[in-house]
């Protein structure tokens, strides 16, 4: 995301007062999609929100070498209203924390994204749409009361780790922890390869393996992810992979991906996305994109969609 500075949030939060050391940053993303749309009953249109966002940001030097940090994040629905017509609350919490930041890395405590949903870097080429490796694969968690953390780079490798409180004395609940260990720059700006390495324990009910890769040759982007993951207790077990390429031509950013999930002894599913961006300027883009998912013993899943995004 593109950040401006602590000047537009004032002008926004006129009721809020920072330390003049604070350094705030305001930012956010709205993209919104018409879509013909098929869950299995029949096609029907809709405009979508997906995952925009207002969020703020900032850190403030406690002494030298120690900062602390936070973020606070919402999702906002810029459509206001589900496939039926039903209007909804249209803000939601994303991430949202508080920490410490120094030689050590980074420590926050509050409601984040999992080290293993960090750990996927930009291999999901349809984040936020309907191809989100979310709608097939398990372990795209954002969990509050968790305490993350975050190494500072070493000869490009990072830990991220996170342990998830129980919050709670009844019977069944544990706390669960996640882990990654990542290599490179995961937007491929710093370097030509992002790799990862990435394990769940009883997070949201599963446990769960993945190791994603994605790297740069030319104009083009090439990733791929595997993954296994099972219920806690034992059942639900099942393998998977995610391929993705995009090429970039001029303006234009020309997308697919393909995801597979065998379940042990029960449903199979894949699904494949196409797509293309057209970059307007740097903040600014318009898209379209077709995704399907093909289950064994479900129906199909179709979704056709034209977009525009905007980031400040």
């Amino acid at each position: 995301m593109k950040f401006v500075k602590s000047s537009l949030c004032v002008a926004l939060l006129g009721g809020l007062s920072f330390n003049a050391l604070a350094e705030v940053d305001f930012y956010g993303k709205a993209n919104v999609t018409l879509q013909s749309s098929d869950d299995g009953e029949g096609s029907f249109t809709e405009i979508k929100s997906n995952k925009s966002r207002l969020g703020l940001k900032g850190s403030e030097k406690i002494s030298d070498g120690l900062e602390a940090v936070y973020k606070f994040e919402f999702q906002v629905d810029v459509s206001d209203a589900d496939s039926k017509g039903d209007n909804d609350d249209n803000i939601s919490a994303r991430n949202q924390y508080i920490g410490l930041k120094g030689a050590f890395g980074q420590v926050v405590i509050g409601r984040n994204d999992t080290a293993l949903k960090q750990s996927q870097g930009k291999v999901d080429l349809f984040s936020d749409l309907e191809g989100d490796i979310k709608n097939a694969f398990k372990g795209e968690n954002r969990m509050g009361s968790s305490v993350s953390y975050a190494s500072n780079s070493y000869q490009g490798f990072k830990l991220l780790a996170t342990f998830v409180a129980e919050d709670s004395d009844s019977a069944g609940a544990e706390n669960g922890y996640s882990m990654a260990v990542t290599y490179g720059d995961a937007a491929l700006k710093k370097s030509a390869i992002y790799a990862a390495i990435a394990a769940d324990s009883e997070v949201n009910g599963y446990d769960v393996l993945r190791a994603s890769v994605q790297g740069k040759v030319a104009d083009f982007k090439l990733g791929a992810m595997y993954q296994t993951q099972e219920k806690v207790d034992g059942s639900s077990e099942a393998d998977g992979y995610l391929l993705s390429a995009a090429y970039t031509m001029a303006s234009n950013t020309f997308k697919l991906q393909y995801q597979a999930m065998d379940f042990k002894g029960s449903d199979d599913k894949t699904a494949i996305s196409a797509g293309v961006d057209h970059q307007l300027n740097k903040n600014t883009k318009l898209f379209g994109f077709y995704s399907n998912f093909d289950m064994d013993n479900n129906v199909d899943q179709d979704y056709l969609g034209v977009g525009i995004e905007y980031k400040f």
